[in-house]
């Protein structure tokens, strides 16, 4: 079977002046990156709405795969196959998981974005303005304490990072500022992976130039001796960030390995941030498409839950459809199933397992966002397994299809697409988020750990508990709140996977992300810098001497 490298390097593309004019767009509309790409204007995400929104999430992810972003892909060509004015949304992949464990965000198979190798590397620059942005604060902020530091900051309370778009543990503690008086001040940093800046969150919600600015202004850097936040519009760095960012806001088009149109854009992750692509995109692509899908990280706890509460609420949003990717392999481990024995019919292990699925329908539902559930056939999968979580999903209330787009491509979607169309027909949905706003930050943490997590409660640490007192009392008590959690269970221990019961969820900090409009609290041992494997993704990848890439993926 080929690679998704192979499959990706065979398909001849469309110039990417004919996907524009599959939206309408002329090509004195776009602007051109090469043959293959394009930026669309800020005015686009400013038209009347008229498409219906599609968000495709998942179960909890697993060593065995899932293919959320592979189905989404898929569902977008079934969808275009079937005659439908589809317009696909997704994240921008990050170098970090790229050249570390993970790999890229572009689906795969016969169901992926193209062309891959730029959309997985440097793609339009977009990371890599935002990371400028973020430095461009970080060393003003500096400077600031070097020339004499009229805001009298607390060099001890300075909450803003430093970041880079690499998995680099080596960066979570370090000093900055040795060796003499003309060389900074000395105090302690961290630096964060690119998808975890706040510059990415505000870039991932900013509606257009204008918001971009007044968010930018009011990211909170630390606070003063006397405990007073202080904000990069004290400083006077957010208009450089925003000149700096001013064509990244712009959103990306590419096309599917079918041809259909697709916007890439920005790429925070669900498990330290939102989890979402640009509302930027979201709109745009709402704006000239009839049926737009889009993805959320993570399962339902993270990427889905941070779409309807941050992402739906800010934007003015109204999901018509979610759609939950599954597989026979993942449930099995669910169920308790070893990795070694995956490729054996065990319908046994499956039911176990159906706890999983069942609780993130019950999630949705709980939005007011009707399902349809994705099972990602694997050949392993033997009739009888599938035949188990078809029924569950029927159960549940749930419509369910088979779906074999890695193989088939578009083909391999349509069932899939056939549930997705009808659900949307059927305009059942009656989309609402979960919480208001005016609630405090720890009831808004409790009411996701009990209705999202299944939890039984919350513990916070003296420091999480004197961050909420400081966040409430300079006024960003009432905002959504981002809970950083693993990925791999319900709880904050990756270890527990199912359905978990009996836990209470650790809240050990929280702090204010205010330019992007949230708080983030952090459960567990989350971490905001990854780290490299022992065999690196980096270490099997490589170009050719014709200058094409090879080993990626």
């Amino acid at each position: 079977m080929p690679t998704d490298l192979e499959i990706a390097q065979s398909i001849t593309l469309r110039p990417i002046r004919d996907v524009a004019a599959e939206l309408g767009l002329s090509e004195d509309e776009i602007d051109l990156y090469g043959r293959y790409k394009a930026k669309l204007p800020l005015s686009i995400a400013q038209r009347p709405v008229k498409g219906k929104l599609v968000l495709v999430t998942a179960i909890h992810p697993t060593a065995a795969g899932e293919g959320k972003t592979t189905t989404s892909v898929g569902l977008a060509q079934a969808l275009r196959r079937m005659g439908t004015n589809v317009v696909l949304c997704l994240r921008e992949p990050s170098l970090g998981p790229v050249f570390g464990v993970k790999g890229g965000a572009a689906g795969g198979g016969y169901a992926q974005v193209l062309p891959m190798e730029d959309i997985n590397l440097h793609f339009t620059g977009d990371f890599h303005a935002i990371a400028s942005a973020h430095a461009l604060l970080s060393a003003l902020l500096d400077n600031h304490l070097q020339q004499g530091n009229a805001l009298d900051i607390d060099p001890r309370r300075i909450t803003w990072p430093r970041t880079i778009d690499m998995n680099d543990r080596a960066l979570r503690k370090c000093l900055i500022g040795l060796g003499g008086a003309t060389n900074g001040v000395p105090r302690e940093e961290r630096f964060i992976i690119v998808p975890a800046s706040e510059v990415m969150a505000i870039m991932a919600l900013a509606s257009d130039l204008d918001d971009l600015l007044a968010r930018l202004s009011r990211i909170v850097i630390g606070s003063t001796y006397d405990g007073q936040f202080v904000t990069a519009g004290q400083l006077d760095a957010a208009g450089a960030m925003a000149l700096l960012l001013r064509d990244a806001l712009r959103p990306n088009l590419v096309q599917t390995a079918e041809g259909g149109p697709a916007l890439v854009h920005c790429g925070p992750f669900a498990n330290i941030a939102h989890g979402c692509n640009s509302l930027m995109a979201t709109r745009s692509a709402l704006a000239l498409g009839d049926v737009v899908v889009t993805e959320a990280g993570f399962g339902s706890d993270l990427g889905a839950e941070k779409f309807f509460d941050i992402k739906s609420r800010i934007g003015g949003l109204t999901p018509a459809v979610a759609v939950i990717v599954a597989t026979v392999r993942a449930l099995k481990l669910h169920g308790g199933a070893s990795k070694a024995s995956l490729a054996t019919p065990d319908v046994d292990a499956v039911q176990r397992g159906l706890a999983n699925l069942e609780r993130h329908i019950a999630n949705v539902r709980q939005f007011g966002v009707p399902v349809v559930v994705s099972l990602n056939r694997f050949t392993s999968d033997s009739d009888a397994e599938l035949d188990c979580v078809l029924r569950a999903v029927t159960r549940s209330g749930a419509r369910g299809a088979l779906c074999e787009v890695w193989a088939r491509g578009g083909a391999g979607g349509e069932a899939l697409a056939t549930e997705v169309l009808a659900m949307i027909a059927e305009d059942r949905s009656a989309f609402a988020p979960l919480y208001d706003v005016s609630l405090g930050i720890r009831e808004k943490i409790g009411t996701l750990v009990a209705r999202v997590y299944g939890g039984d409660g919350v513990d916070f640490s003296p420091r999480a508990e004197r961050a909420i007192r400081d966040l409430e009392r300079q006024g960003l008590g009432q905002t959504p709140v981002c809970i950083a959690k693993t990925q791999y269970s319900f709880s904050d221990d990756p270890s527990r996977l199912g359905a978990p019961h009996g836990f209470r969820v650790h809240i050990s900090e929280i702090h204010p992300a205010a330019g992007a409009g949230f708080v983030v609290a952090q459960a567990g041992d989350i971490m905001t810098m990854p780290g490299l494997p022992a065999v690196p993704a980096a270490a099997r990848i490589g170009v050719d001497g014709a200058g094409r890439a090879i080993g990626l993926f």
